[in-house]
């Protein structure tokens, strides 16, 4: 088992930003405001040699009425009592204040070792913040720099002194876990529905809208079973969503949803299934995720039959491509009907991990194409051949058919539905695609056509050919298409004697004989034979 270090110190000192650092991955949300985090995260991160499981939690408020920094503080001295040992960190550019100091009595109460860090300490202002911190009476402080890195060495020189004495249980490593996240609208109740699955206060409520922020994971045991339960942010509609740590939360959130299994989709029960509600149903099939709808705050019904009835009606109609997924009714305040939910959840995790056998697939393939042929496209009847499953999470099938790539829309509807409800895979998300070649391989360029001939002139040798293009290729690119499109014209020369220009006209055309020399051709084509001692008397 890790070392147990929580992070803690007043608002807006770096304490997420250490956090991230020491994780290796941007998991908490880091802003320029104080007071981002509220909840306490816990990570597996590591410096040095050294494995750690690392605690952020919130800023410390000297508050104790019913207000959210009172809240806040509860699950700051929580994360307390968890750790092993502490990393009390202060800003060195402001010094010491007096929350520091009102914090610094609290923790020497805990009787646990604590490192005080001089966090922004990068520039020559932090000096004096350094000087000062030794006046809160946890020894050197370490002097580092969270966001670029800087003693680091340092800190882990301090963290191997301050945990020489602290005895690590060996345990072994757990089970992978189910990974299930639970999202919605703001204060549709999904921290408090955490709380009560897991039976402590682990999450921050309220009646305030938006108080989670950052999607925080919470290990859970569910009869022998690994859970990991994932609370993340409410999502409004995008064009709510106008400041930076809202579009941070949406951020985390459709994140939490890609690396999850099952996805519980959690809903007032009043305004269930509207527009927000169904793009997020729709983005969890597009990412192929399994889905549970669940329905908040349902102790506050008063006709609950009628009502539940309505809403599974609501979600076929609605969501018809995740028809059949499993619907829960539950009050998370008063608990009533929670138990439900899990058993709900293994079976949409078992449905949406199933593996079918070759052989069934192709059977069925055989009855559903024979109780409806696919269609003729152009004349031509497109046969299905077989089909496979390729993958799980979520079941993923190959149809190969030839002309597959013709297939109209309708008729892959028909088998993925057929498919749904031949194997009993109710409410998740199928993939189905269709491959065929319709390209003849021994036609001209394809794959089995042999290499191409050479196709230029059959009475000159090749390499002629490639010394004219050659020759071609030097001359600009005007005179190149006046080469190409100049037509051949005979040559004209003026009259050689007068009597034939008489006969034959102004002039004649010069063609060439069988021994050279040049032969008088008349405008029909006949060639004049010239005489040697000249004209007849």
């Amino acid at each position: 088992m890790a070392l147990k270090v929580a992070i803690v110190g007043r608002p807006n000192v770096g304490k997420s930003t250490l956090f991230n650092r020491l994780v290796g991955k941007r998991l908490a949300l880091v802003d320029d405001r104080p007071g981002v985090t509220r909840d306490r995260r816990y990570a597996d991160g590591n410096i040095g040699d050294l494995d750690l499981t690392l605690i952020d939690t919130a800023g410390y408020e000297d508050v104790t009425d019913e207000s959210l920094e009172a809240r806040m503080r509860e699950q700051t001295e929580a994360a307390i009592e968890d750790a092993d040992l502490i990393l009390f960190m202060m800003d060195a550019r402001e010094g010491v204040t007096s929350l520091d100091r009102i914090f610094a009595d609290r923790l020497r109460k805990q009787h646990k070792p604590v490192v005080i860090l001089a966090n922004k300490s990068e520039s020559r202002e932090s000096g004096g913040g350094v000087g000062e911190a030794h006046a809160l009476g946890f020894g050197e402080p370490v002097a580092i720099s969270a966001e670029h890195g800087e003693g680091m060495a340092d800190l882990y020189q301090a963290i191997v002194a301050a945990s020489a004495d602290i005895f690590v249980e060996e345990v072994d490593e757990p089970d992978k876990p189910i990974r299930i996240a639970i999202i919605g609208r703001p204060n549709a109740g999904k921290s408090t529905l955490v709380n009560r699955l897991i039976g402590e206060d682990r999450l921050l409520v309220g009646p305030e809208a938006g108080i989670t922020r950052d999607s925080i994971s919470v290990d859970w045991v569910y009869e022998g079973q690994n859970i990991r339960l994932v609370d993340t942010a409410g999502m409004r509609r995008k064009a709510r969503v106008q400041e930076k740590l809202e579009k941070l939360s949406v951020a985390d959130t459709l994140r939490a949803i890609t690396f999850a299994e099952v996805v519980v989709l959690v809903m007032d029960k009043d305004n269930a299934f509207d527009v927000q509600d169904l793009q997020l149903a729709d983005l969890v099939e597009r990412e192929g995720r399994a889905l549970v709808y669940v329905a908040s705050k349902w102790d506050l019904e008063e006709e609950p039959q009628s009502r539940l009835a309505e809403l599974k009606r609501m979600a076929d109609d609605k969501l018809p491509q995740l028809k059949g997924s499993e619907f829960v009714a539950l009050s998370a305040h008063s608990g009533r009907g929670v138990e439900r939910l899990m058993p709900a959840v293994l079976k949409a995790h078992a449905t949406w991990s199933v593996k079918v056998k070759t052989k069934d697939l192709n059977d069925w393939l055989a009855m559903a194409t024979q109780r409806h042929p696919p269609p003729a496209v152009d004349g031509k009847r497109i046969k299905t051949k077989y089909m496979a499953q390729t993958k799980a999470r979520p079941p993923t099938f190959v149809l190969f058919a030839s002309r597959g790539g013709a297939l109209p829309d309708h008729y892959i509807r028909y088998l993925t539905n057929s498919l749904r409800e031949s194997f009993d895979l109710p409410g998740v998300p199928l993939r189905l695609t269709i491959k065929g070649n319709s390209a003849n391989p021994y036609a001209e360029g394809g794959a089995k056509s042999g290499p191409e001939r050479y196709k230029g002139d059959a009475k000159t040798a090749p390499r002629k050919v490639r010394k004219k293009e050659e020759e071609e290729s030097r001359l600009p690119g005007k005179a190149l298409e006046q080469k190409k499109t100049r037509v051949a014209k005979p040559r004209v020369i003026g009259a050689v004697k007068a009597s034939a220009s008489k006969k034959a006209g102004s002039s004649v055309a010069v063609q060439k004989g069988a021994r050279g020399g040049a032969r008088q051709v008349s405008r029909s084509g006949r060639i004049r034979t010239g005489q040697k001692q000249g004209p007849r008397k």
